[in-house]
């Protein structure tokens, strides 16, 4: 398979929503052109409140315009300027009930030019189940049983048509009914969903090709495909990245990334053991290591290194080329630790079910949530990530936090710094409380005022962060080679290489001593902790 030609822009990504740091973007630029965080990052991965949306923090997408009370275009144009380059999603599985497209099939019924754009649940599963009670098609027992599930219950939003008709449409992510209260006597209700969009759809590949063209047009160099692993949808699968059918989603999503000069980031969440991040590498993809925040807390909690070098070693030996993290928007991944049997054998995961069950409980001992998968029936079936901020799942040590930071830059592959991370953000449940049922994920989004960045920033767990960020970021050791040296568990030296410049870490995991060095034409960096 021929890779990708348009290769990662190098540096150091800054994740975040374009209200994070300050009450738009136009703050984040301001902060980004000043002395505090000049060569810090190249790139910045603005989430999807960046478009109109309505749900789940902007991830339930009306359309890809502008959200101009957020993003300004002078504000993009800046950016160009300054030569960063922008990370952002195309959220493929699905759209909101409020999209033209869906709205347009709400008014116009069969009569809409959108009929197949969506997955009418019932027409999905007609001729394999029972119709059931509240008018909801429910598929047979065998196809019950295989399907992957986000949530308790089936995946469906129950949506009112102008006729009277009331249709079951694929939803398999987030929904919400909202009642208004107003004059009538039971008030008035309004739907909220990310409704699953039809791949079999033509009309669904130009939008896609025409979203594309609108991510290329605002700067984008890197776009994240939100939950495709979903997208292709077949009577008797899982419904989860079904083979071959997701690689052939890929490769012609693959083919209008390339004519735009665009790199296709997939987001996947799976079982180590299932090899699928092997198997999307092998294909000329980037992936995103997942793999990494679960290790670092078992490594630092536990003073052992085994599990994360082998996992560094695999990186380097397999030429995977990864986008690794501590924090982000959606949770710490503890799901893609496991292992998992295939074809009847068992293939391990980078850490034990027992040693899985152990960072779960610190994570919730220090005042995190848990994330499930379900069956059709509600019933747990796995775990699927903790959330916490990573400071706090750290126990708030700021010692500890800076050692996950050196390491996660040391670590092959390129670095997403999630803002609250970098100012050693503490869990929020506050944000949990308001946002009610779901609101789990809010614990690591606290947006900062202005004024709370000053007073943060000059903070020594900020500070010594940002000089370990501006060095990953400009230093060309780093577009070397990367050597696991020989050491004991409890320490970890790492060393990059590249003509006349070399970056070498010392992590004594018991002390918690940190040393970097930096040798260049220039001279020598040295930093001790």
């Amino acid at each position: 398979m021929e890779m990708n030609k348009y290769k990662l822009p190098k540096g150091v990504i800054l994740n975040l929503y374009p209200d994070s740091l300050g009450s738009c973007l136009h703050d984040l630029v301001t902060l980004l052109s000043g002395k505090q965080f000049k060569d810090a990052f190249s790139i910045v991965y603005l989430l999807p409140t960046f478009f109109h949306s309505d749900l789940d923090r902007g991830f339930s997408i009306i359309d890809y315009d502008l959200n101009e009370e957020l993003v300004k275009e002078l504000d993009l144009d800046q950016l160009k300027r300054n030569e960063v380059g922008l990370k952002l999603d195309i959220v493929l599985n699905h759209l909101s009930v409020a999209s033209p497209q869906f709205s347009d099939l709400l008014e116009k019924g069969e009569k809409s030019v959108y009929k197949d754009f969506f997955i009418n649940w019932n027409a999905f599963w007609q001729g394999h189940g029972e119709m059931g009670e509240d008018g909801i098609l429910i598929p047979r027992q065998k196809y019950l049983d295989k399907l992957f599930m986000r949530k308790p219950g089936l995946p469906v939003l129950q949506v009112p048509f102008p006729d009277g008709s009331i249709q079951p449409y694929w939803n398999t992510f987030y929904q919400e009914i909202r009642t208004i209260e107003n004059d009538s006597q039971n008030g008035e209700q309004v739907f909220l969903g990310q409704m699953d969009v039809n791949a079999r759809s033509e009309a669904v590949w130009n939008f896609y090709d025409e979203t594309l063209d609108k991510l290329r047009d605002y700067g984008s160099k890197i776009v994240r495909l939100d939950a495709f692993a979903y997208l292709h949808k077949e009577v008797g699968e899982v419904n989860f990245f079904n083979k071959p059918g997701t690689w052939e989603y890929l490769d012609r999503l693959r083919k209008m990334a390339d004519e735009k000069g665009l790199l296709l980031l997939p987001e996947i969440h799976a079982e180590y053991g299932s090899g699928l991040h092997r198997e999307i590498s092998d294909r000329g993809y980037m992936i995103y290591d997942f793999f990494m925040p679960g290790l670092l807390l078992h490594t630092l909690e536990h003073r052992d290194k085994t599990a994360l070098v082998r996992w560094g070693q695999e990186i380097v030996e397999n030429e995977y080329r990864t986008v690794n993290m501590l924090g982000c928007h959606d949770g710490i991944p503890v799901l893609d630790l496991k292992g998992k049997e295939v074809d009847g054998i068992y293939r391990k995961g980078l850490l034990t079910d027992s040693q899985i069950d152990q960072l779960i409980d610190q994570v919730l001992e220090r005042g995190g949530k848990v994330k499930n998968i379900f069956d059709p029936s509600g019933n747990k079936i796995s775990y699927y990530q903790v959330n916490a901020t990573f400071f706090s799942a750290l126990g708030e040590d700021p010692r500890k936090l800076l050692l996950a930071r050196a390491i996660q830059l040391f670590m092959p592959g390129t670095p997403q710094i999630w803002y609250l991370d970098l100012f050693a953000g503490k869990n929020d449940y506050e944000a949990v409380e308001r946002f009610g049922a779901g609101g789990h994920k809010e614990i690591n989004r606290t947006d900062l005022s202005l004024d709370q960045i000053e007073s943060l920033i000059d903070l020594d767990v900020v500070q010594l962060q940002l000089e370990m960020i501006k060095l990953r970021n400009t230093c060309t050791a780093f577009d070397g080679k990367v050597v696991f040296e020989e050491s004991l568990n409890d320490e970890i030296r790492i060393s990059w290489a590249n003509e006349h410049e070399s970056a070498s870490l010392f992590v004594n995991l018991n002390s918690l001593e940190l040393v970097i060095k930096h040798l260049s034409e220039n001279g020598e960096y040295l930093l001790e902790l």
